[in-house]
């Protein structure tokens, strides 16, 4: 049922591309281990073994700080239509803040989003489908609007002052590089 490999296959972009939502788990030796849901049109793949999403403000930044304590992420995608699938990649995470060199070469490939605090990168080291006969079959009804009415509601000074409150720290106490 399962196979791995080294790399984001065609027939795997393919497949991830028609996801409306996708999952990122993130973990350190101690702590929690975090999954969080993530929506909208702000995953891509870049490459074979790289990939990555638009990271929008929001009341934690728990990926961040695994990632600078640690690294290692995972990405799954599944498949609530017809089609039986699930599709992990596997591999360590990078953080590009807008004020890092590279930012603007990848914000390139997202769309504009009001509220965009950092863009999250995976090099992948494999992949792995599975059966996913057990994922129930559902529809999407539409995307939430929610996140994005609120950050309209906000100046840029507004989210920062926010992000410095709630995402500099994760709910472990780690510290997620937010204001490096």
């Amino acid at each position: 049922m399962a196979e791995f490999f080294e790399c984001i296959t065609d027939k795997m972009a393919e497949f991830i591309k028609e996801q409306p939502l996708f999952f990122v788990a993130s973990a350190c030796a101690e702590g929690r281990v975090n999954v969080s849901p993530k929506g909208m049109d702000t995953f891509r793949i870049l490459g074979p073994t790289l990939c990555g999403y638009l990271d929008l403000t929001g009341s934690g930044n728990e990926t961040a700080a695994h990632i600078k304590n640690d690294g290692r992420l995972t990405f799954m995608f599944n498949s609530f239509g017809r089609q039986a699938l699930i599709i992990r990649l596997f591999g360590q995470g990078r953080v590009l803040r807008p004020s890092h060199s590279e930012f603007n070469q990848y914000a390139a490939q997202f769309p504009v989003m009001h509220g965009c605090r950092q863009i999250i990168l995976m090099d992948v080291s494999s992949t792995q489908t599975s059966c996913g006969y057990t994922v129930p079959q559902m529809e999407l009804v539409a995307e939430r609007q929610s996140l994005m009415k609120w950050s309209a509601g906000k100046s840029d000074a507004e989210l920062q002052e926010y992000r410095n409150i709630k995402n500099t720290k994760s709910i472990d106490g780690l510290d997620t590089g937010l204001n490096d």
